[in-house]
This record gives C-alpha cells, structure tokens and sequence, in this order.
C-alpha cells in the first residue's frame, strides 16, 4: 500500500543514508520505525530490568542519608537570588 508523507528533505537524505549503511529500502526502514512505534505504544508500562538499563544509571549511587531539618525551599530561594540577582 502507498502512503505519501512531508518529511524534512534534512531529514530524507538521512534516511537514505541509514537504509544505504543496512543495505535495505527506504521504505523497510520506515516500515520498521513504525512497527517499532507501534509495538511500543502497545507494551504497557514496566521497569527495566538492571541488565537493561544504562551503563552510567547502573553506577549512580546514594551519596548519604538525608539531612532531616534540611530547608529545600530556602536554599531554592538563595540559589534563585544567586542566580537571577533577586
């Protein structure tokens, strides 16, 4: 079935290039990033799994237990003074 779409013309050289480096048409391409925008609209939400998530999310760590009387809204306020010269 034919489809017509306004594409960037940025954008359609791009393309081109990626089906070109895969050796397939520009039409398996866009076929493809549809039916993966399809498939993803379709799986309902779920965490990843560790072994799925980024390499830099794997490493963030906890720096410490949280100050208790900790004024967040006060040093939001000095930050913004700081900032924009409040």
């Amino acid at each position: 079935m034919k489809l017509t779409l306004n594409i960037e013309p940025g954008l359609i050289e791009q393309i081109k290039a990626v089906a070109k480096k895969k050796n397939v048409s520009l039409s398996k391409v866009t076929e493809s990033l549809f039916r993966k925008e399809v498939e993803n609209a379709e799986e309902p939400f779920r965490m990843k799994r560790e072994e799925e998530l980024p390499e830099w999310v794997k490493n963030l760590q906890i720096s410490g237990d949280p100050i208790p009387d900790f004024d967040h809204k006060g040093e939001y306020g000095k930050h913004l003074e700081e900032k924009y010269g409040l």
